[in-house]
């Protein structure tokens, strides 16, 4: 989290006019509009950017009240912390459907906590929804089933994304894994339809079969 205070050149306890007039100067020094250079304009940009998202903040009594709240909780050092915070970021993230912020946070979730299944699979299910990425996806999604091997929910959706890339054997053997693990599982039974699949008598994946004897006997 940046240092609003320190942005501004100003003291935590600062008041409201001192913070005003701080943010004055500094507006009137940075304003990209003093720069001609492409590259001094753009970096005056941001600078702008910054000065104002931190004057914006501690204008605001209950912004500024939520920021020293924020700033005085303890800071996150070790990898499971970190890990943890940017796995729980990543999920608020996700529910305000904003993906690609979602997808920064779950790779850093991740990157400090590889051996940590659940964050591997918030990853792969993120990478699922762009079609691009999908066999980033699959790598992820096969790493955490090494993790969690008997997790037949991991299977079931690394199954599911190995068929929309088109990988049907690789799709066969996940959901067989999947079955075995969990034969009564309802996700597994809807894998297997998708996948236009059933159990056979020793348990494994077959084809479903779609001729009209098939049919006609029940099959399909």
């Amino acid at each position: 989290m940046p240092d609003y205070y320190q942005l501004l050149g100003v003291r935590p306890d600062a008041s409201p006019a001192e913070i005003r007039s701080a943010y004055l100067r500094l507006a009137r020094d940075r304003h990209p509009d003093r720069h001609t250079d492409p590259a001094e304009k753009a970096h005056a940009e941001e600078s702008f950017r910054e000065i104002t998202t931190a004057f914006n903040t501690l204008s605001n009594e209950r912004s500024r009240r939520e920021y020293d709240d924020e700033l005085a909780r303890p800071k996150a050092t070790t990898p499971e912390e970190l890990a943890q915070e940017a796995y729980l970021q990543g999920i608020e993230r996700l529910k305000a459907q904003d993906h690609q912020e979602a997808l920064g946070f779950f790779r850093a979730a991740v990157h400090h906590l590889p051996e940590r299944a659940e964050y591997q699979v918030a990853l792969g299910r993120v990478l699922a929804m762009n079609p691009s990425l999908g066999h980033e996806a699959v790598t992820v999604f096969e790493k955490a089933a090494t993790l969690e091997p008997q997790n037949a929910q991991i299977y079931v959706e690394l199954a599911r994304i190995l068929h929309n890339q088109g990988l049907r054997i690789r799709a066969r053997r996940a959901v067989e894994a999947a079955l075995r693990l969990a034969p009564h599982d309802p996700d597994v039974a809807r894998i297997l339809a998708g996948l236009g699949m059933r159990p056979d008598k020793g348990g494994a994946a077959a084809p479903r079969g779609s001729g009209l004897l098939d049919r006609l006997r029940g099959k399909s």
